[in-house]
C-alpha cells in the first residue's frame, strides 16, 4: 500500500511537471529567438534613413560601419542596379543572391537559414528612385537559443525537486497510514494467539484510530468474558464447599470400618479436586468489571427471606457442633439490588469460613441493618480473628491455610461491589471476626465513596 501510493503520487507529478514543463521550455526558446531576431530588425531599420538619402557606396559603408551590427561584420546591404550604376553590395552576406532576389519580389522581410549555422534576417527598404534595396543581418545560432538552456536545466530542477518532495510526502503520508494498520494487524495476530494484554494505540487517520478503538474494546471484551468465565468456575466450585462440609462431618460421624474409611477418603479428595478446579481458575482469570453474573439494578431480592432461608440449612450443623447462633433483622422484607443466587452464594461462602475456621462450640451471629441508603449485612464470629484483614481482603489470598482457596471473600466482595458497595473485615463484639457487606442501594453514590475511602487507603 505504501508503495503504490508512491508510485501513483510519482506517475502524477511527473505527468504534471512534463505537462508544464515542455510548453513553458519551448515557450522560453521562441522567446528567445524573438528577442534574437526582434534585435536584429532594430539594427536593420536603423540603416533605413541612410538609404533613403543616399546609395553611394563610399556613405553606405560608413554608416554600416557605424552600427554595430556593421561593426561586428554582421550586416550587409545590398543595392539593385539603378539607371544606369551597377548594383552595390556592401558586406559579404550570408544568404546568398538568390534570397536576396526572393525577399525583394516579395518586399517583406524573411530568413534564411546560413549553412555553417544560424540564420540571416533579410529586411528589404524602399529607395528614393522606388526600387527595393535588401538590408541583410546575421543572427549566430547562440543569439536564437541565447538563456534557454540555463531556462531548461532550471525548469528539469525545479521538476525534479517536485517529484522527489511528492515522492518524500507521498512515502510520509504511506507510512502514516500503513504503520496504525500493521500495528491493527499485528494485534490482532498476537491477540489471536492468547496474548490478551495487547492493545493498539489510537494513532493515525481517522478511520483507522476508530478501528483501533474498536479494536481495543473488543479486546477488553474478550478479557471481561474470559475473567467472568473463570470466576463462575471458579465460584460454582466454591458453591460446592457447602455441601463437601456437611459430607465431610457427617463422614466423621460415622465411626470406624471399611465403608466409613472410604467414605472419609472420597469427601477428602473430592475437596481437594474441588481446590485444584479453584485454584487452576483464579491462577488464569484476568481482571474484569465489578459487576458479577446477575448482578446489577435489573436483579433483586428480599435479604431478610434469602438469610432466614440460608440459616436454616445452616442450623442443623451449627446444632451438631453445638454452636449458639443469633440472628436479629431480618423480621420484616429488606430489598437490595443482588441476585437471589449471588446473595445465597456470599451468605455460603461467609458461613462455610465459620465453620471451617473456628472450633466447634464457637458461636457466631447475623445482622442485618437497612441504613437507608445501603443495607449491611454482619457475619461475626468469637472465634480467634484474623491478624491482617487487609492481606485477607486481597484477591485470591488463602493465607496459606490448608483447604482454602482465598475466594470466599472474593464471592462477597463481587457481589456488594456490584452495587456500588463494598467488603470490610474488623474485630466483632463476640471477640471474634467481623465481615460486614455493605450493600449499596444507590450504586453510584456508593461506588464514588468506597473510591474515595480507598484512596485514603493507599495515601496512608
Amino acid at each position: 500500500m505504501r508503495w503504490a501510493l508512491v508510485k501513483v503520487c510519482l506517475a502524477v507529478t511527473a505527468m504534471v511537471v512534463i505537462a508544464f514543463a515542455v510548453p513553458l521550455g519551448l515557450v522560453v526558446r521562441e522567446m528567445a529567438s524573438d528577442r534574437a531576431f526582434s534585435n536584429a530588425e532594430r539594427q536593420a531599420a536603423s540603416m533605413a534613413p541612410t538609404l533613403s538619402i543616399t546609395t553611394d557606396p563610399v556613405q553606405l559603408r560608413k554608416a554600416v560601419e557605424s552600427t554595430q551590427m556593421g561593426a561586428a561584420q554582421r550586416m550587409a546591404v545590398h543595392v539593385p542596379p539603378i539607371g544606369d550604376r551597377v548594383a552595390v553590395d556592401i558586406g559579404a552576406g550570408w544568404a546568398g543572391p538568390h534570397a536576396v532576389e526572393e525577399t525583394r519580389r516579395m518586399g517583406r522581410a524573411t530568413t534564411a537559414s546560413v549553412a555553417g549555422g544560424g540564420s540571416a534576417l533579410l529586411q528589404p527598404t524602399a529607395l528614393g528612385s522606388g526600387d527595393i534595396a535588401v538590408i541583410e543581418i546575421y543572427v549566430p545560432e547562440r543569439e536564437v537559443s541565447n538563456g534557454v538552456t540555463t531556462a531548461w536545466l532550471v525548469l528539469a530542477g525545479v521538476g525534479l525537486a517536485l517529484i522527489v518532495g511528492s515522492v518524500a510526502v507521498a512515502d510520509r503520508l504511506g507510512a502514516r497510514l500503513v504503520r496504525p494498520a500493521e500495528r491493527l494487524a499485528d494485534a490482532a495476530h498476537r491477540l489471536g494467539q492468547g496474548r490478551l494484554g495487547v492493545r493498539v494505540p489510537e494513532q493515525g487517520p481517522k478511520e483507522l484510530r476508530s478501528a483501533a478503538v474498536a479494536f481495543n474494546a473488543m479486546a477488553d471484551r474478550v478479557v471481561e468474558l474470559l475473567a467472568n468465565e473463570r470466576e463462575l468456575a471458579a465460584d460454582l466450585s466454591h458453591r460446592l464447599r457447602t455441601p463437601l462440609t456437611v459430607l465431610r462431618l457427617n463422614a466423621a460421624s460415622l465411626g470406624d470400618g471399611p465403608a466409613a474409611e472410604q467414605t472419609r477418603e472420597a469427601v477428602e479428595q473430592l475437596e481437594r479436586e474441588v481446590d485444584t478446579i479453584i485454584r487452576t481458575a483464579r491462577e488464569q482469570r484476568s481482571p474484569a468489571g465489578a459487576g458479577g453474573p446477575g448482578a446489577g439494578a435489573g436483579a433483586g431480592c428480599d435479604a431478610s427471606e434469602v438469610i432466614r432461608d440460608r440459616m436454616a440449612f445452616w442450623s442443623a450443623l451449627a446444632e451438631d457442633e453445638g454452636r449458639e447462633v443469633r440472628l436479629a433483622g431480618v423480621d420484616r422484607p429488606v430489598r437490595i439490588p443482588v441476585a437471589r443466587p449471588e446473595l445465597a452464594a456470599a451468605l455460603d461462602a461467609l458461613l462455610g469460613n465459620v465453620f471451617r475456621h473456628t472450633p466447634e462450640g464457637t458461636p457466631f451471629a447475623v445482622d442485618v441493618h437497612d441504613a437507608g441508603d445501603a443495607v449491611i449485612v454482619l457475619v461475626s464470629d468469637a472465634g480467634f480473628g484474623i491478624d491482617d484483614p487487609d492481606a485477607a481482603l486481597r484477591r485470591g489470598n488463602d493465607g496459606g491455610r490448608d483447604g482454602s482457596t482465598g475466594l470466599g471473600l472474593d464471592i462477597v466482595r463481587r457481589v456488594a461491589e456490584s452495587t456500588g458497595g463494598d467488603v470490610r473485615l474488623g474485630r466483632s463484639v463476640l471477640g471474634g471476626t467481623e465481615v460486614r457487606m455493605w450493600i449499596a442501594l444507590d450504586g453510584r453514590a456508593r461506588a464514588e465513596d468506597r473510591r474515595s475511602r480507598r484512596k485514603g487507603r493507599g495515601a496512608k
